[in-house]
């Protein structure tokens, strides 16, 4: 059969709109839409075709018998949310691919509340008139920074270029060699200082910076010294960086702020749990800094945000920089922080904020949900399957607790029809989709990312591609 014979075969758009089976898709979307996904699949079919060899002709003709089922399912990916839930079965908690931190009960009750009607994201209610949409946050990060003052912007770069900006444009910023860090999404220090008008002063090596590096980088023209958490990695050995509390003592001395970049933001003392070495924003302010800078959405559990707390007298100068126009978060995220914010005076955050309780669930009770979850899979799935109850170690990602690895358990699996490549790709595609590891030939289901009940759509997700 040649080419062109298999192209006349395909049926138009209009055609494909009139099969019995486009009335479901009709009723539940526009016209328009469900013919754009007729179109996308037509396309594909059509370039399979022309790219096909001679040979590969025949294989392709065969595709036209199974082009209904094809349209079909095209369309019903092309009406779907592209956004959508997923089932993290990684181990890795604040993913930074899939979402980050989960959100409080809590905090997703009250963005519901405030986005269904109007609120006062900007209104003075005692005033009468118009008030600053960061008073909702502001008490409630001072408390618990305990700090002078507060503001919050769209997320951690976004406050560092901000801070940089307004106290640095033109000017000097001096910084460790060895805090030349680059995150996910090729965020580079050096990059955010270009943007914001400063000038990068770099001092030390990249395993040792000592004061006097510092010291002697100071210029007329210094205006802030920057430290940086070294976030998704670790220099180890024969090494040397300076304290916030020494760099605290050199600017009052030369009079020239400290802005440390905390990135992830912990709040809470996670020493308490085994996670040694992220000191709590309160402890950073109480070392002597003007100001921290850390992220919303990673080691305090809520959305995506970049908070800055610490002296009012350079916060207020940041508030009034023509930046925060572009920077400013809206009230879904203000309601959501609020929210969670307020779960860290209201009771044990271990237990309230979801990000906090992953890190945190005990390995012998996720050994337990394993054994339970492999028994399941066995009967279901009886010997098409090959579940194996196994000591994983998890990570907490989003750049936080880089040396860590957190004491797990999971089921990894080998199936019996199935490669374990064929499988994870797969359950990408499955409606959950969910995301798991390939590990020594088998695929891994984590259960510290898998919330309780989601054991049901991993199965029903198997079942979905015919395991």
């Amino acid at each position: 059969m040649e080419k062109q014979d298999l192209l006349r075969k395909l049926p138009s758009v209009d055609e494909v709109l009139g099969w019995h089976e486009m009335g479901t898709f009709l009723r539940s979307f526009s016209r328009e839409l469900v013919a754009d996904g007729i179109r996308s699949a037509l396309d594909n079919v059509r370039q399979e075709i022309l790219q096909a060899l001679d040979e590969e002709v025949e294989t392709k003709a065969k595709l036209i018998t199974a082009l209904k089922n094809f349209i079909i399912e095209n369309v019903r990916k092309y009406t779907s949310y592209h956004l959508k839930p997923v089932i993290n079965a990684t181990g890795v908690v604040i993913h930074t691919n899939l979402g980050r931190s989960p959100l409080a009960p809590e905090a997703l009750e009250r963005v519901i509340e405030i986005s269904k009607g109007y609120s006062n994201l900007e209104y003075d209610l005692e005033e009468g008139k118009r008030g600053s949409r960061y008073s909702h946050v502001e008490y409630l990060l001072k408390k618990l920074c305990q700090a002078e003052d507060a503001f919050v912007v769209n997320n951690n770069a976004s406050a560092v270029l901000l801070a940089l900006n307004t106290l640095a444009r033109d000017r000097e910023v001096i910084v460790s060699r060895g805090e030349m860090i680059e995150i996910g999404g090729s965020f580079r220090i050096p990059e955010i200082m270009k943007i914001s008008g400063a000038r990068l002063v770099e001092v030390g090596t990249t395993n040792k910076t000592h004061l006097k590096d510092y010291e002697d980088a100071i210029t007329e023209d210094t205006a802030l010294i920057l430290k940086v958490h070294p976030s998704n990695y670790r220099v180890v050995g024969f090494t040397r960086e300076v304290s916030l509390e020494e760099l605290s003592e050199l600017g009052n001395r030369k009079n020239i702020p400290v802005m440390y970049d905390a990135g992830s933001g912990a709040l809470i003392d996670f020493s308490e749990k085994g996670f040694a070495g992220e000191p709590t924003i309160s402890v950073a302010l109480k070392s002597g800094v003007d100001f921290v800078t850390f992220s919303g959405d990673k080691l305090l559990g809520g959305p995506q945000a970049g908070i800055i707390v610490g002296a009012k007298s350079y916060i207020e100068r940041m508030k009034k920089n023509h930046l925060n126009r572009a920077l400013r978060i809206d009230k879904l995220t203000l309601a959501a922080l609020e929210a969670t914010l307020r779960l860290y005076l209201e009771g044990d955050p271990w237990v309230l904020i979801p990000t906090l309780r992953l890190l945190s669930e005990s390995k012998e009770k996720l050994k337990k949900r394993s054994l339970a979850f492999s028994r399941k899979l066995r009967k279901e799935f009886g010997n098409k399957v090959d579940p194996q109850v196994v000591t994983t170690e998890a990570r907490s990602g989003g750049g936080a607790l880089p040396e860590i690895r957190i004491p797990s358990s999971g089921v990894s699996v080998a199936f019996k029809n199935f490669e374990p490549q064929e499988v994870e790709k797969a359950l990408r595609h499955s409606e959950p989709p969910v995301i798991v590891l390939v590990q020594n030939d088998r695929v891994l289901f984590d259960m510290r990312t898998i919330f309780p009940g989601e054991e049901k759509g991993i199965i029903s997700a198997l079942k979905e591609i015919g395991v």
